[in-house]
């Protein structure tokens, strides 16, 4: 009898990679802590978050003139209201802070051009 030569062959198949961040900005750190996303309460790794920082009067912009015209105060300023508001992926696109892009052409994940500024709907 011959001896059976066993020849084994190992593919590795790459998977397919949607963003070379992987969608987070965690680089060389193992782990980092959940937030609870502002609109789900959704657990999101902080680093990958949509995080926006919301400056605000605290007074509505109804009731300014009322309080100016009451104070004795000339020249005071409102005090502003100053919120850091964290989203998950979904409710950040569902609400319109970030848009999906397309992977190719202008303005999208594989151009590497920093994207326009968006002032919100106008």
């Amino acid at each position: 009898q011959q001896p059976k030569i066993s020849c084994s062959f190992f593919f590795f198949v790459v998977m397919v990679v949607k963003r070379r961040n992987h969608g987070r900005a965690k680089k060389n750190r193992g782990h980092v802590k959940p937030v609870r996303c502002d609109n789900c309460a959704r657990c999101v790794p902080k680093d990958k978050a949509i995080k926006r920082f919301h400056v605000r009067n605290m007074v509505e912009s109804a009731a300014v003139r009322d309080i100016e015209e009451a104070s004795d105060i000339q020249e005071y300023q409102l005090p502003k209201l100053y919120i850091k508001i964290q989203y998950c992926v979904s409710c950040a696109i569902h609400s319109h802070i970030v848009r999906v892009r397309a992977a190719e052409g202008p303005g999208g994940r594989k151009d590497r051009t920093p994207p326009k500024r968006f002032r919100g709907r106008k």
